[in-house]
């Protein structure tokens, strides 16, 4: 395919979602990405079947790569992966806890087989301390961080609506691989990472704990609200549709009251001069705003939003988005037939991306086996 790791070679003993989101962008860039598996294959080739036989999962996060078959615990396939090892230069794994050391395929031994290796083990809870031994997955990460509890309504505690912590740990593992191979520019020698979900999605939730550390409580859960920041949420006007408003400072805030309520008197009012203000006072605010809405049709207040040049959205649903004038697509071949998915979000000026396919289980195990014999 090309493009900027175009050359690097990338082993990558995965399954579920985090190790293979952060593999497959590393392909999206160009890079050779040989995924280890089973005869049976990852088991998120089981999660669902709903893009023609596919699952919606597996078409998502592992397009551009090679499927190659192996046995680790068999002499021969052991020795095949060795000599793969020792040609690569990124190798990835998210198996169960310790998998790898019983295996006598840790990272740390790989590495002193082949020095220019960069090692990344994706884990749960981390490398050290209590939890480290514990599986995870994404909503028992939810929970255990203490993210669903600040999500969802003021009634119950939610799950975000999708893997929110794999996603977290993808990411920052993409983003440490690509800083390591810069940085052996400069050194010629790899190194061990390491990075986990619960580790990722403490860092997402930053702002959460500066709140229960230094006022001794975090925010609630207000639903389509923002625990921090009001006017911020979805208010329902006259048509019975929910618009979502956002007033970031007091400038918004003055035009919001002048321009969209017709309420000029509001902005200096004591219950609502400032955002604290205002947070302090949400449920009597929001009445107000409520009554406002509701005796508009969406057009009347959208144009009135317009006018104050205040954020809005519209609360759309997953049908919505399919349809939505902003959303771009790809089409990735698949063992069943092409699957439209969503394009990376980055744009590189001048080049067009060109995704690869998805691979059946072992599609690529005969051509590898002769290639590294």
């Amino acid at each position: 395919m090309g493009g900027p790791l175009e050359g690097i070679l990338v082993v990558a003993l995965e399954q579920a979602v985090a190790a293979p989101f952060c593999s497959s962008r590393l392909a999206d860039a160009g890079a050779r990405v040989i995924k280890i598996e089973r005869d049976e294959g990852d088991f998120a080739r089981g999660y669902d079947h709903v893009a023609h036989g596919e699952s919606a999962y597996f078409v998502w996060v592992n397009r551009g790569k090679e499927s190659l078959c192996l046995n680790i615990k068999d002499e021969g396939d052991r020795e095949l992966f060795l000599g793969i090892i020792a040609r690569a230069d990124v190798f990835i794994q998210n198996l169960a806890p310790g998998a790898t050391a019983r295996l006598g395929l840790a990272s740390d031994y790989l590495r002193s087989t082949n020095e220019r290796l960069i090692t990344l083990d994706i884990s749960g809870y981390g490398e050290s301390g209590p939890y480290r031994h514990m599986k995870a997955y994404d909503l028992l990460v939810q929970c255990e961080s203490g993210l669903a509890s600040i999500t969802g309504s003021p009634e119950s505690p939610g799950r975000v609506g999708v893997s929110i912590c794999d996603i977290a740990c993808g990411m920052y593992a993409h983003a440490a691989i690509l800083q390591a191979l810069f940085e052996r520019q400069s050194t010629g020698k790899g190194q061990g990472l390491s990075v986990s979900l619960f580790d990722s999605i403490a860092d997402w939730l930053a702002v959460p704990l500066m709140h229960q550390e230094y006022t001794g409580k975090a925010p609630g859960r207000v639903g389509l609200n923002h625990p921090s920041i009001s006017p911020y949420g979805a208010y329902r006007c006259g048509e019975g549709a929910d618009v979502v408003i956002s007033i970031q400072n007091n400038r918004e805030w003055q035009n919001f009251c002048a321009t969209v309520l017709e309420r000029a008197d509001m902005v200096d009012a004591p219950k609502f001069a400032q955002n604290t203000d205002r947070c302090s006072n949400r449920k009597e605010l929001d009445g107000l705003i409520h009554e406002c809405f509701l005796s508009l049709s969406r057009e009347e207040l959208v144009q009135r939003l317009n006018d104050a040049n205040i954020a809005y959205a519209s609360l759309n649903g997953v049908a919505e988005l399919l349809q939505h004038a902003q959303l771009r697509k790809i089409t990735v071949a698949s063992p069943t037939g092409p699957v439209d998915c969503v394009a990376p979000p980055v744009i590189a000026f001048g080049k067009t991306f060109s995704p690869g396919a998805v691979p059946a289980v072992g599609e690529h195990s005969e051509s590898i086996r002769d290639e590294f014999s």
